[in-house]
Order: structure tokens, then sequence, then C-alpha cells
């Protein structure tokens, strides 16, 4: 019999909630199951799992295989020192780019004054601009 350690879901029209359970892969998603072995809340911010590790532990040993987002999970619970860090790492980098576009946003107006006074001065060399874009896409293309 081959054995799946998966999620079975439960809760109501769009609020997930998750079962961790036991189960032959021939059976339904929510259908027969051998043991539950935890929890999942997708929706639940911070630590949104539980596991019996013990349990999910004798079952791989016993040759169950976990899906993908259980062997996530397994690796979150596992170790939920790591998981903290990566959290405040990508809250650092969310901070981080937040506060870089309002600094780039201000030297932007003091670019444009820049931009007007080229194109007057360049505005007798017009008719040979094009001319000299034409032939450097010609050289390109090539």
């Amino acid at each position: 019999m081959a054995v799946a350690i998966r999620l079975r879901r439960e809760g109501a029209l769009n609020r997930p909630y998750f079962k961790v359970v036991v189960a032959d892969k021939r059976s339904p998603r929510d259908g027969k199951f051998i043991e539950i072995v935890g929890t999942y809340d997708p929706k639940k911010p911070g630590m949104n799992s539980t596991l019996k590790l013990d349990r999910v532990e004798y079952w791989i040993s016993k040759g169950a295989q976990p899906s993908d987002t259980v062997r996530s999970l397994i690796k979150k619970n596992k170790n939920p020192e790591a998981v903290a860090k990566k959290a405040e790492a990508t809250a650092a980098k969310k901070a981080a780019k937040a506060s870089k576009p309002a600094v780039a946003k201000e030297p932007a107006p003091a670019a444009e004054p820049a931009a007007p006074e080229t194109p007057s001065e360049s505005t007798p060399a017009a008719p040979e601009t094009p001319k000299a874009e034409v032939g450097s896409e010609e050289k390109s293309a090539s």
C-alpha cells in the first residue's frame, strides 16, 4: 500500500484550513485517511502549523511520501528559529524597499529640467540624428 502524508482541506469557502493526514495515495483528498498528524492554517500569520513530528518521522521511516507542502511544513516545524530569521530578513527588505522609492523620487525632478535643455541645443542637429541612429541600428542588426 502506497502511503502519502498530505493536506486534507477543511474550513469554509474562502477560509481554508487544512489537516495534515497520513492516507493511502489512492484515496480522495478529503476521503478516508489513516491518521491525523497535524494542522495548517494558511490565513494565520506567523507560526501557522502544528505537527506531531514523532509520528511524521515514524510514517516517513515506514515509506510514506510527504507532499511538497507538507515537506516544507515539516522543515518549518523542525527549525522554527530559522523561519523566524527569514521572516525578519523579509520584513527588513520590504522596509528598505519602501524607503528607497521616496529617495529615488526626489532626484527625478532635478533631472527633468536638464532634459529640456538638451533638446533645445540639439534642435538644429535633429535631421542628422535620425540618420546616425538608423546607421547604428543597421550595424547592431548585422
